[in-house]
């Protein structure tokens, strides 16, 4: 309808016009306006390689770029295409969808009421109380943001909640950690007890969603959402376990499909999807038991023995595996062979096993033959893949550095970003070697991510484009 209306008003004379009501010729405005947008919109996407990152650790959630000939060495006044400030504060990964970058981020605001507490939180069958928890006393709200990939510019930005939070987070952590997921149509944004949101790529809400009110020791929500098919997929574990759930939304209503009962105590981690033996699992990281799902409707498929530590970490898939892993208060590594059923603890379905090297907060990853582990200062480890066999140990970036943001690689590097925003290029392969050490100038928390033929990097203020000048 719209092409031929359009060509129509092309010649259409005053006196032909006039003869339309008024509504119509608003009508034909409305749609040449969209036309001519999306025609710019179109022509600005063209020039940009076909590769977007639409979830936590891109479009597999490992982490790994296919793009090339991206610069490998930055600084504020070099290769900066351009940043942008964002309001309040956030971790999560910017995500890619063609020419649009979405994000989160929380502004704190006024004291809360004086009567609003956190829930009593419960650890091992005793009340705890985290030394680091912060946030309950003030108001908070939840921001979610669609930027410009091209120029920066900020295209829409929306409240998704606004008032009293559930409970505290940690003190080094946000409101705002969760990534958003995107198929391109619906963008959703996960705030944990504050609720779960779709909106189009427009920023017109869609639908909301209510998880339910489920405490975290008082450190606040890390997991993020998970795309399979029409399913957006929520591990949502608490305390200890007695009301853990595997939740799954249908990405277009915000209806709630299915849900599994899983009996694990609080994790941070974001869960995989696998394929082996001709068919799709979900598999999750958990300090009591590692699970996989049928994500079509949440059957469990097999379990084994968990990472006995806070499962923080987002697993990882390569050449025919899937290695779970941990750093505190234990460093543990378990590569599984997938496609098992009932409880493999102790079988072959247990390739190797390995217990070094791990960070509290950052994901290793796995990249061509080899996984990288990477400890809370930066120490690297690089272990064959298939075999657990170390390659080297005690690589170290040029400065001492703290690092919270998991690593991404591309085209044979790995990008490791420190909380100083000092973002070290790593040579992928057995021997260690740093080959560029990029600041932004500012800190960061945040994972990068490559999307068009661009780096993202967040700072604690600013989203940063990283391009070829």
């Amino acid at each position: 309808m719209i092409g031929p209306t359009l060509y129509g008003t092309r010649g259409l004379r005053a006196s032909q016009a006039a003869r339309l009501g008024n509504e119509n010729l608003v009508l034909m405005t409305r749609q040449l306006r969209f036309l001519l947008t999306t025609v710019v919109v179109i022509a600005a996407t063209a020039a940009l390689p076909a590769a977007n990152w639409p979830q936590w650790r891109g479009l597999d959630g490992q982490g790994i770029s296919a793009e090339k000939d991206l610069p490998a060495e930055w600084a504020p006044t070099r290769n900066v295409a351009w940043k942008t400030a964002l309001p309040g504060y956030g971790q999560s990964q910017p995500i890619g969808w063609g020419s649009s970058i979405f994000l989160t981020a929380d502004v704190e605001g006024g004291p809360a009421p004086a009567d609003h507490k956190a829930p009593v939180h419960m650890l091992e069958g005793q009340p705890f109380v985290h030394p680091d928890s912060v946030g309950i006393d003030k108001l908070h709200a939840m921001k979610v943001l669609a930027l410009d990939l091209v120029s920066g510019a900020v295209l829409w930005e929306r409240t998704a909640y606004e008032g009293t939070v559930f409970d505290h987070i940690h003190r080094r952590a946000s409101y705002a950690s969760p990534t958003m997921v995107t198929d391109g149509t619906t963008v959703v944004a996960y705030f944990g007890p504050e609720g779960l949101y779709g909106y189009d790529v427009d920023g017109n809400l869609k639908w909301k969603a209510d998880v339910g009110k489920f405490p975290l020791l008082g450190l606040g929500t890390g997991t993020s959402p998970v795309l399979f098919e029409n399913l957006v997929i929520i591990q949502r574990d608490e305390n200890e376990g007695k009301q853990s759930l595997l939740l799954a939304y249908d990405i277009n209503t915000g209806k709630q499909v299915w849900q599994t009962p899983r009996t694990v105590e609080a994790s941070w981690s974001t869960p995989v999807l696998v394929t082996a033996a001709g068919r799709s699992e979900l598999v999750t990281n958990g300090n009591q038991l590692i699970v996989s799902y049928d994500p079509k409707t949440g059957k469990e498929l097999w379990r084994t023995k968990g990472v006995e530590s806070n499962a923080i970490h987002t697993p990882l898939v390569g050449h025919g595996l899937v290695i779970l892993t941990a750093g505190y208060p234990v460093k543990k590594v378990i590569a599984i062979r997938p496609g098992g059923s009932g409880d493999i603890t102790g079988t072959d379905r247990i390739a190797w096993q390995y217990d070094r090297g791990t960070g509290y907060v950052i994901s290793p990853i796995l990249y061509g033959d080899y996984v990288y582990l990477i400890s809370d200062k930066g120490i690297i480890s690089c272990l064959d893949a298939k075999t657990g066999e170390v390659k080297y140990e005690g690589g170290r970036v040029p400065v001492p550095a703290t690092f919270m943001a998991s690593p991404i690689a591309v085209d044979g590097k790995l990008l490791l970003t420190s909380v100083d925003g000092d973002t070290y290029v790593i040579k992928a392969g057995p021997v260690h070697e740093v080959l560029a050490t990029n600041s932004i100038g500012e800190p960061a928390a945040s994972t990068p991510s490559i999307s068009q033929g661009r780096i993202l990097v967040r700072g604690a203020k600013n989203l940063y484009c990283i391009k070829s000048s």
